[in-house]
């Protein structure tokens, strides 16, 4: 079976004229086939997407814009609690008619292009959740992290808190006293 047909991503515009000017609305919702996101940050696998768009006929092709909602889980960069982010991000994709496709693919390696009256919207979705993503997520903008020598919160910690700071190469002389 081909699971490129399978996919929730790929949406069949048929009843969209090819006549520039013609728009159509589509509202999609379904649980997100594969995580989408960075390391420390993702919509998991499962996740409800809410996926809404125009779909444009223009000369060229097909100009899709619109919006995607779900949550992303992950992880505080600082001090490692879990954490959830309200995924709100708008997209852009122009997927070209195959007939206005170049002769040659080096001029079009980076456009999408419609397969029949199919454009498939997922790598521009994934494309818009991520760059929008932090790149080190926090729980607040105060997050103070984890204390390197410990490894408790410093939220946790007394005020007082510290560690005597001793540099390993020295440990061989710590008993040495001049004479």
């Amino acid at each position: 079976m081909n699971s490129k047909a399978q996919s929730s991503f790929r949406i069949n515009l048929h009843e969209l004229p090819r006549r520039a000017g013609e728009m159509r609305e589509y509202t999609l919702n379904f649980p997100a086939p594969d995580s989408i996101g960075i390391p420390l940050l993702e919509i998991p696998k499962g996740e409800k997407l809410d996926i809404s768009f125009r779909a444009e006929s223009v000369d060229d092709g097909v100009l899709i814009t619109g919006s995607i909602a779900s949550i992303a889980k992950g992880e505080c960069g600082r001090c490692l609690d879990p954490l959830a982010v309200e995924i709100n991000q708008k997209f852009q994709e122009l997927f070209l008619y195959q007939s206005r496709v170049s002769e040659n693919p080096d001029d079009d390696d980076e456009l999408f292009t419609l397969d029949g009256d199919v454009a498939d919207i997922e790598i521009p979705i994934r494309d818009a959740v991520i760059l929008s993503m932090p790149i080190n997520p926090l729980c607040a903008d105060d997050c103070e992290g984890l204390c390197a020598g410990c490894g408790e919160k410093w939220r946790d910690l007394p005020d007082e808190h510290s560690h005597e700071a001793v540099d390993p190469r020295w440990t061989g002389l710590a008993g040495w006293k001049p004479e």
